[in-house]
């Protein structure tokens, strides 16, 4: 298990490497997108080799199930350069979200969101990144959302099966799953249901908290670690059975201080809680 998190603003890869350092992290977000020059990349790739970082994921963030054409094939392009970039970087994965069947709104709800051709979109549509591709050393991944698939593990599980593609994997953001008051309620026992059941795919973790405030009729908001109800206790020790290359990132906190309070509240779990960090990856 490694922690890490977003390096806000840089100039240049030395800059990047020393807020790197001075955040403490071990694992990181992709520092360029496809577009980078190769020099460029490969100043980075030997920076991250030389100070034994590992790139935990690489995001692509657009919806490749736009309905305007033209923005769909445009967010699909740029999925797979965002793989190819991933695998030239040894990523852990490359991430996105399944996507919206909107018009100008990648992460956006809506009833068509829902639907069983959409579902089968996703699988066609995933399938076609992957194999224009041909990765080798990187996962594609589809973070969860409460209003879009996957939305819970027995969702995320059946699409493993359909699409049926070896580097299809996880990216497990737990609190996207925790989408009403039940699953909030019992947020521990959801977790580990969670990790029980994608364990073994999981290629990335973002580590976020949550609190209901009371809002009728539901109110479910996210927050610093620490700051909400989330027993990081369990979270971390899920994290750490996968093993010493599963990358654990803080994210959407707008101050480098911030994110690095956010990342030194879940290193100050590990020690009060004598989390074992460094051992032989069990099966969950």
């Amino acid at each position: 298990m490694r922690f890490g998190g977003n390096v806000l603003n840089y100039n240049d890869p030395q800059d990047w490497l020393r807020q790197v350092k001075k955040q403490g992290y071990t694992a990181v977000v992709c520092p360029v997108d496809y577009t980078a020059s190769a020099e460029l990349k490969a100043e980075y790739r030997k920076l991250i080799l030389e100070n034994d970082l590992l790139v935990g994921e690489v995001g692509a963030w657009s919806s490749p199930l736009a309905t305007d054409e033209t923005e769909r094939k445009t967010a699909l392009e740029y999925c797979k350069q965002q793989l190819t970039l991933a695998d030239e970087f040894g990523a852990n994965c490359c991430v996105n979200v399944s996507g919206a069947r909107l018009t100008g709104n990648w992460s956006g709800c809506t009833a068509e969101n829902f639907t069983r051709d959409t579902y089968q979109l996703i699988v066609d549509t995933v399938r076609e990144i992957i194999d224009d591709v041909h990765p080798e050393n990187t996962f594609y991944t589809l973070e969860p959302m409460p209003w879009m698939y996957p939305d819970t593990p027995e969702m995320y599980l059946q699409l493993i099966k359909d699409i049926d593609r070896s580097h299809f994997g996880v990216h497990l953001d737990y609190t996207n799953m925790i989408n009403d008051p039940q699953k909030y309620a019992c947020s521990s026992a959801y977790i580990r249901y969670m990790f029980q059941k994608l364990g073994k795919h999981i290629r990335s973790i973002h580590a976020k908290d949550v609190y209901m405030d009371g809002t009728l009729p539901c109110s479910i908001v996210e927050c610093m670690p620490g700051k909400g109800s989330i027993d990081f206790n369990t979270v971390l020790r899920c994290a750490a059975r996968l093993g010493k290359d599963i990358p654990v990132f803080v994210e959407h906190l707008n101050t480098m201080d911030e994110i690095k309070q956010a990342v030194d509240h879940l290193k100050g779990v590990v020690v009060t809680e004598q989390i074992t960090m460094d051992f032989i990856p069990e099966e969950v």
